[in-house]
């Protein structure tokens, strides 16, 4: 009787990233449908730890491109989740949403965009009044840079233009959008599309805006320390706040992979509270913490499941890429 083929994926993961993601619910499920999840040191050559029908990963750095181009120039068909070219897009603040300004889809009762927003590159640029345009306060403030450091997530609802002078650039400055408390969070895993509500910011109002002081700081939209807001209130948000429409949030899940060129991802979005039917993407996340998703580990599996098949199939899987396309890069 011949024996099944197992797959082997690796994966090249930071520690804390590992830990989160590589759950043994997910690497026992994987292995019972023929997937063998296993670790790669980025310290030493693939070829030494390969083979590979697989890689997987989110490490950056030039010498880690550098090894996995080589490794997937001797290896044409192996799979590559995701091309480090594609994943630089989202180290952009600027680039990331520009994308989501450029989707062409039609929609009969929604629309959906992304706040008003500039970029700082220097101090002298904060005390300019002209450099702001006509953005309205308040504002959030977000490093240019987002490349999932600790500083890249360190971001300001700042309320007056003076406590702008506290920040550091390159930022982002983003008109803060009234949305009820209640940020969606898009998690998207090749065609598989799912939304979860989180709680936010809380409402600023605008009448009482002038007596208001100084700026909140925070690291995460959907992560505010419990000091800052009362529980309760929003946990009723939370449960109240109705789902946007899933087939708007496929469109766009839709739309973003293929402009990306990624399969791994997450995207925000809010509601606009003075228009029910106005959503706003605020920001692009790649391979996000999908530990968080419900059933995660059978939708990863799943994933895993027709890249592999597939590619052996020799039917790739769209926007996934493998050696031949590196090599052609390269």
């Amino acid at each position: 009787m011949e024996e099944t083929r197992r797959f082997r994926i690796g994966y090249a993961l930071a520690p804390k990233k590992q830990q989160s993601f590589i759950q043994p619910t997910l690497v026992n499920l994987a292995r019972e449908r023929g997937i063998d999840l296993v670790p790669i040191d980025t310290a030493c050559p693939l070829s030494e730890q390969g083979p590979f029908d697989c890689v997987l990963h989110k490490v950056y750095g030039e010498d880690w491109k550098a090894e996995l181009e080589n490794y997937a120039a001797q290896n044409p068909s192996l799979a590559i989740i995701d091309q480090p070219s594609a994943i630089q897009r989202l180290h952009n603040r600027i680039s990331m949403l520009q994308v989501v300004s450029e989707l062409r889809i039609r929609r009969e009762k929604e629309t959906f965009g992304i706040p008003s927003q500039i970029v700082i590159y220097d101090a002298k640029a904060l005390a300019d009044c002209r450099a702001f345009g006509a953005l309205r306060f308040p504002i959030i403030a977000k490093p240019l840079v987002a490349d999932g450091s600790a500083k890249s997530h360190k971001m300001s609802l700042v309320y007056h233009r003076d406590w702008l002078l506290n920040l550091k650039p390159p930022l982002v400055l983003q008109e803060f959008v009234n949305h009820g408390g209640v940020i969606f969070k898009v998690y998207v895993v090749g065609d598989y599309v799912k939304c979860v509500k989180r709680k936010s910011l809380p409402d600023v109002p605008l009448e009482k805006l002038d007596g208001i002081e100084g700026s909140l700081s925070f690291s995460q939209v959907s992560n505010m320390t419990q000091n800052r807001m009362q529980e309760d209130y929003y946990q009723s948000l939370h449960l109240e706040a109705e789902m946007p429409p899933q087939s708007m949030l496929t469109d766009i899940a839709r739309g973003l992979r293929q402009a990306l060129k990624l399969n791994l991802f997450n995207f925000d979005v809010i509601r606009d509270s003075n228009a029910a039917n106005r959503y706003f993407v605020i920001d692009i996340n790649y391979f996000p913490g999908y530990a968080k998703m419900p059933s995660y580990e059978t939708v990863l599996t799943d994933f895993f499941w027709n890249v592999v098949n597939k590619r052996t199939d020799n039917d790739d899987v769209d926007s996934i890429s493998g050696g031949k396309e590196m090599e052609k890069k390269g």
